[in-house]
C-alpha cells in the first residue's frame, strides 16, 4: 500500500470549517487517514511527501448536471452540422474527451443528464465510457450516468430536427410507458433516473411554462426509480412543476428558472437539493450559442429568463436551501470551464466558501456520495486537489489551468503542473488546439 503525505499551505477541508493553515492530509492507499495542522498530524514513516507549501489543498469538484455526450462549443462549429454528420461511434469518443476536459480541472466527479441524438438514445455508450474509465482502462473523472430525459412531447425533443428518427424509449404517453422509459434506462446501465416535468429555455418553438407531463406521470417515474433503487431528478422551471416533484418525492430539483414563496418554502421544508445550472444562463453562453447559429427566437427568450434564474438562486440561497453545482454543460459554455460556475454563484452574492461547498459536500450530499466523497476527513476517499492560489480570495484561480497544479483521485496523482516536478497530463494539446466539426 502507499502512504502519501500533503504539506499544504492552507487546506479548505469543505466540511464548513475554517481553513487550516499549514495543514498536512495524509492518504493511505485510496483513502485519507489524517487531515490536520502539521502540528497535530504526524507523517508516517516511509511515506511520499507531496510539498504544496504556499498552496489550497482541497477536495476533487463534482459538476453534478451536464451532458457530455453533447457537441460543445469546443468540438464544433454547427450544432446542426454535428447532429447529422457525426456518427455515435463518434459522439462516444467526444463524450470522454469532454469528460478529460473537465477532469484535469479538478472536478473528479461528474453527473451526466442523458443524451439523444438523432441516431437515438446514447445512454448505454456514456455508461460504457463511465465503465472503461471505472475499470482503469483510461484517466479520467467517475461518473453517475442519466438515462435520457424522459418527457411526453417538449423540451429536448424539440432538439432533434423534425426529421430525426423518434424511438419509443425517448418519448411515451401515459404513466405506463414512462415506466417502461424509466426500466429501460436501469437496464442500460442508468445510475439515475431524470424526469422532465415542465418546459425549457434552450430549445425552439417552446415556452418554459409548457407542462412536460401530468403528475401521475411524473409520480409514476418517481416510483419506479426508488423501485429500482434509483435517484430521480427533475427538470423544473416553473412552480406548478417544483411543487409536484416535491409531492412526487423527486430527490433533486433542477434548474429552478421561477419560483413562488411558497415553492421555496417547500423545497426547504423537504430538504431537497437544487441545483440552479447558471453558466448555462449566462451572457456569455448566450454569445456562444449565438456563434453557433442558435435562432434569434431562443437567444431572446434565453436572454428574458436569466434575471429570473438569479432572483431564484438569491432568494433560494437566502433561505437555506441546499445548492448543488451542475452547468448544464452541453452546447455551451466550453468543458473544462466549469468552475465558472462558482463565480456567477460568488457575484450573485454567496460567499467563496458556500460557493465551494456547493462543488463538494453540498454535491456529494445530492448525489448519495458524501459519505465516501465531497470532504476532506479520515476514511473518506481521497480526491485530492493542490490549487496556487486561495479561492477564498479569488474564486477565478479554479479557471486557471496553470494554477490547478494537481489533481488526485482516489490517492493516484494524474495530473501534475508542480513545478520542479514531472508534468503529467491527460490532455497533452494545447487548449482549442484540436480541430473542431464544421460544415
Amino acid at each position: 500500500m502507499s502512504v502519501k503525505a500533503i504539506k499544504a499551505g492552507r487546506i479548505i477541508d469543505c466540511t464548513g470549517a475554517n481553513p487550516i493553515e499549514n495543514g498536512v492530509v495524509v492518504i493511505d492507499d485510496k483513502h485519507i487517514s489524517a487531515v490536520g495542522s502539521e502540528k497535530s498530524v504526524e507523517i508516517p514513516a516511509g511515506a511520499e511527501t507531496i510539498d504544496a507549501s504556499g498552496k489550497t489543498v482541497m477536495p476533487g469538484m463534482m459538476d453534478i448536471h451536464l451532458h457530455v455526450g453533447m457537441f460543445n462549443n469546443r468540438t464544433f462549429k454547427n450544432y446542426r452540422v454535428a447532429q447529422w454528420e457525426v456518427t455515435p461511434q463518434q459522439q462516444q469518443m467526444y463524450m470522454l474527451f469532454h469528460a478529460q476536459l473537465c477532469f484535469e480541472m479538478g472536478f473528479t466527479t461528474l453527473r451526466d443528464m442523458g443524451l439523444i441524438s438523432s441516431r437515438g438514445l446514447m445512454t448505454q455508450e456514456t455508461c460504457a465510457v463511465r465503465d472503461i474509465i471505472n475499470a482503469g482502462c483510461l484517466d479520467g473523472p467517475r461518473m453517475k450516468v442519466s438515462g435520457f430525459t424522459i418527457m411526453t412531447c417538449s423540451h429536448l425533443e424539440l432538439i432533434l430536427p423534425k426529421a430525426a428518427l423518434r424511438h419509443d424509449a425517448s418519448t411515451g404517453d401515459g404513466p405506463w410507458e414512462l415506466r417502461r422509459q424509466a426500466r429501460l434506462a436501469v437496464r442500460q446501465g442508468a445510475d439515475v433516473i431524470k424526469a422532465c416535468h415542465s418546459g425549457g429555455g434552450g430549445t425552439d418553438d417552446e415556452e418554459p411554462d409548457v407542462r412536460n407531463m401530468t403528475y401521475e406521470e411524473l409520480e409514476a417515474i418517481v416510483d419506479e426509480a426508488h423501485a429500482l433503487l434509483k435517484p430521480c431528478a427533475c427538470h423544473c422551471f416553473t412552480p406548478e412543476s417544483q411543487k409536484n416533484a416535491i409531492k412526487a418525492g423527486v430527490d433533486t430539483i433542477e434548474h429552478m428558472v421561477f419560483h413562488t414563496d411558497e415553492t421555496l418554502e417547500m423545497i426547504k421544508s423537504a430538504g431537497k437539493p437544487m441545483v440552479p445550472t447558471l453558466l448555462h444562463r449566462t451572457d456569455h453562453a448566450i454569445d456562444i450559442r449565438r456563434d453557433i447559429g442558435t435562432p434569434q427566437f431562443t437567444l431572446d427568450k434565453m436572454k428574458q429568463i436569466q434575471p429570473y434564474c438569479y432572483e431564484t438562486f438569491q432568494k433560494a440561497h437566502k433561505l437555506g436551501i441546499d445548492i448543488a453545482m451542475g452547468t448544464d454543460m452541453g452546447f455551451e459554455p466550453g468543458f473544462g470551464t466549469n468552475a465558472h460556475e462558482l463565480e456567477v454563484y460568488v457575484d450573485l452574492g454567496m460567499s467563496p466558501m458556500n460557493a465551494l461547498l456547493t462543488a463538494t459536500r453540498n454535491a456529494a450530499n445530492a448525489i448519495g456520495v458524501g459519505k465516501q466523497l465531497g470532504t476532506l476527513e479520515k476514511g473518506k476517499l481521497a480526491d485530492v486537489l493542490v490549487v496556487d492560489g486561495n479561492p477564498l480570495e479569488n474564486i477565478k484561480v479554479l479557471q486557471d489551468r496553470e494554477k490547478m497544479q494537481m489533481v488526485m483521485k482516489e490517492g493516484i496523482i494524474y495530473i501534475d503542473r508542480r513545478p520542479g516536478s514531472p508534468r503529467k497530463e491527460i490532455m497533452t494539446a494545447k487548449p482549442d488546439s484540436w480541430a473542431k466539426i464544421d460544415a
